[in-house]
């Protein structure tokens, strides 16, 4: 067999696994000749330059890094409204029926399994791979095309004749390749993964496409768009992809009429574990794509596809021990220790208890059975204890009267139900005070995660906030787990820091009451630190949107001595303290207004709920009140929030009219 020969049988080979694999679910080999198998090719390629290929798993790693840059969507990648039994299900399906004028029971749809994944669309031109991109906001995602050149199981090519199509689907981890990722976390010591959609997200988006080919990434598609008009239902489409060599559900059915669909989506949901990836629901869709047109589309979700989401697991396990950590504020929050239980597809060992009057409530003690639930799917939380009929119980649990970390006595505030530690030397709060400098929503210091802060404080190189621009590379490039390419990327991303705007750097300081709309309705009216430091507390009552408690607080930080020590040296050290002056004025649409806003709202994180509001002009309180122009009512709303507007007769507007609301202070309907 000629080495042409045998390269082209080893594609086929490595192809016919991966199908195995990853559709059928029944490995033909173990894992180690299949990795033998890729190693061998790799080693072919690279000794002979003329049996490279584009397509090859081997030619993919070496990408050359994507600068994220925005990327707006041919067409809108919106999201699915949720249905969450049989009977809403079935109340779905009938309103359709009607909005088509057809009967419910002779109406197709495909029914397939809602993967828990990263979406992505990948758009080819004329058969060739031109661009990978993040759903983002659903209309603007983000170009990570590099990264998707490194997926395994994603065509570099289609066929010839192929046109311009765009290909949507999710990116995910399989169960097995996410325990073998954490095993392998785990071997080199490095922070294992919480659960495999998390960890297929991070590993998307890296900015070293070779940290992508290095993670076990897999895509599964299911929806093709092309505008020819040559397929006429949602199956032919999935035929095709599977045709191309994309990975569709193979569980994927054709349901007519409403008792078969709600009969399959609960098939699913009796066999959510059987699947090779994490599953959280069902769509159901209409296989019609005529249908689908004439339904159209609200401005988040289409009318001719729901999901029926499962409900969140609940897990029985054994309470440990209940011990305290301390956050960044010195709020003192008990958590439990748990033996390791799987719940909703992860492996719990810890859970959040939330404070000292809800571990009172639930009466839970170490040694009990413990009910642990992952409340919204994401955050573990013990729900009960179960206790165990004639067995002698532990203790009841107290509160602990020293802090755990500095072993400074911990005071509870009164009319408050946290506690906390009120030593600002606490190393605790020190530590959690840095990563949240670092973090995302403040100076966003990529690579300076918990456990790089905790190291530099171990060995002493950071002490404070301000102490992170004087690392050197070379004193970071002689820790443990550092080089000297990531210990000068490092330095490069704090020194990068400096230019954050004033808004940022308030929030990262962590002024108490201080959240992104007060940051940065401080930062527009002052423009400079110094400026608001200076100002009298007068002034700062006055602004829109920061209010007496917030004044106050503000009024305070900045003429603590060890706060404006802390300021100075920042200065010091290059740090900006300056808010940009806007280059494009945006209409006040909702100025002297008060939006309040619960649930999510399709395409925005909370803190861009309030950034958007607070662009315009208005406020957002946390809070419903007879001066409150409106409620806006998103996905998951707090029931107190909804009672409150009627009871005030606020206004109560549907998250769909949130963009609308923005552009024009209005909207078109108000719900009943």
């Amino acid at each position: 067999m000629t080495s042409l020969e045998r390269a082209s049988w080893l594609r086929e080979e490595i192809a016919r696994h991966n199908e195995a694999y990853f559709v059928d679910d029944a490995p033909l080999i173990p894992d180690g000749d299949y990795d033998a198998l890729v190693r061998e090719l790799r080693e072919l390629e690279l000794n002979h330059r003329e049996l490279r290929s584009d397509d090859s798993v081997t030619g993919r790693v070496g990408a050359r890094a994507s600068l994220f840059a925005e990327v707006r969507h041919r067409e809108p990648m919106l999201s699915l409204d949720n249905v969450f039994d049989g009977e809403e299900l079935t109340q779905w399906l009938h309103r359709v029926a009607r909005a088509l004028g057809r009967e419910s029971n002779e109406l197709v749809y495909a029914v397939e399994p809602k993967i828990d994944g990263l979406a992505l669309s990948i758009t080819y031109r004329d058969g060739e791979l031109v661009s990978g991109v993040t759903r983002g906001d659903g209309r603007v995602g983000e170009d990570v095309s590099a990264n998707v050149r490194t997926i395994a199981n994603i065509p570099a090519r289609l066929e010839s004749g192929a046109g311009l199509v765009e290909v949507r689907g999710e990116v995910f981890l399989a169960r097995e390749d996410f325990e073998e990722l954490n095993r392998r976390q785990r071997r080199e010591g490095a922070k294992e993964f919480a659960n495999p959609r998390n960890a297929a997200a991070g590993s998307l988006r890296q900015k070293n496409p070779a940290v992508s080919a290095a993670r076990p990434l897999s895509f599964l598609a299911y929806q093709l768009i092309d505008g020819s008009g040559t397929y006429t239902s949602h199956l032919e489409t999935l035929d095709q992809l599977g045709r191309w060599g994309f990975l569709t559900a193979r569980e994927t059915t054709r349901e007519v009429g409403a008792p078969n669909v709600v009969a399959r989506s609960s098939w699913f949901e009796e066999r959510r574990h059987d699947f090779a990836y994490d599953i959280d629901g069902v769509v159901i869709k209409l296989d019609d794509l005529a249908d689908r047109v004439r339904l159209g589309t609200t401005s988040r979700a289409p009318r001719w596809a729901i999901a029926r989401k499962f409900p969140p697991e609940e897990r029985m396990t054994r309470l440990v021990a209940i011990e305290v950590s301390i956050g960044r504020t010195g709020r003192a929050t008990p958590f439990a220790v748990l033996e390791p239980v799987v719940v909703a597809g992860s492996t719990v060992s810890m859970a959040t208890l939330h404070n000292q009057d809800q571990v009172a409530a639930k009466d839970v003690r170490v040694g009990d059975f413990v009910v642990v639930r992952k409340a919204g799917d994401v955050i573990p939380e013990v729900v009960r204890a179960v206790v165990e009929p004639g067995k002698r119980r532990g203790a009841v649990w107290r509160f602990p009267a020293d802090c755990p970390q500095c072993h400074q006595p911990l005071e509870r505030r009164v009319g408050e139900s946290d506690t906390y530690c009120v030593n600002p030397a606490c190393p605790a709060q020190l530590r959690q005070q840095i990563v949240h400098f670092a973090s995302r929503s403040a100076l966003d210091i990529e690579g300076l995660g918990e456990a790089r802060v905790a190291q530099l404080l171990d060995v002493g190189l950071v002490q404070d906030v301000a102490d992170l621009f004087t690392l050197r590379a070379e004193e970071i490039a002689a820790l443990e787990g550092f080089g000297d390419l990531s210990a000068s990327s490092l330095v490069d991303a704090i020194n990068a820091a400096k230019s954050s705007p004033l808004r940022r750097v308030l929030i990262g300081l962590g002024v108490r009451h201080v959240g992104p709309v007060a940051a940065r309705a401080l930062a527009q009216h002052f423009l400079t630190y110094s400026a608001m430091a200076a100002a009298p507390l007068e002034e700062l009552e006055a602004i829109d949107g920061v209010g007496s408690v917030i004044a106050q607080s503000v009024y305070e930080y900045c003429r603590d001595r060890d706060n404006v020590a802390r300021l100075d040296r920042l200065r010091e050290l290059g740090v900006a303290l300056r808010e940009p002056e806007a280059s494009v004025a945006v209409e006040q649409t909702l100025a002297g207004r008060a939006v309040v806003v619960t649930g999510s709202i399709e395409g925005y994180t909370r803190e861009g709920v309030d950034a958007a509001i607070a662009q315009r002009g208005g406020t957002s309180p946390g809070s419903v009140s007879k001066k409150t122009y409106c409620l806006v009512i998103g996905e998951a709303p707090g029931a107190s929030k909804v009672a409150r507007a009627l009871e005030l007769g606020v206004p109560r507007v549907g998250a769909d009219q949130f963009s609308t609301l923005l552009v024009t202070g209005e909207w078109r309907a108000v719900l009943a």
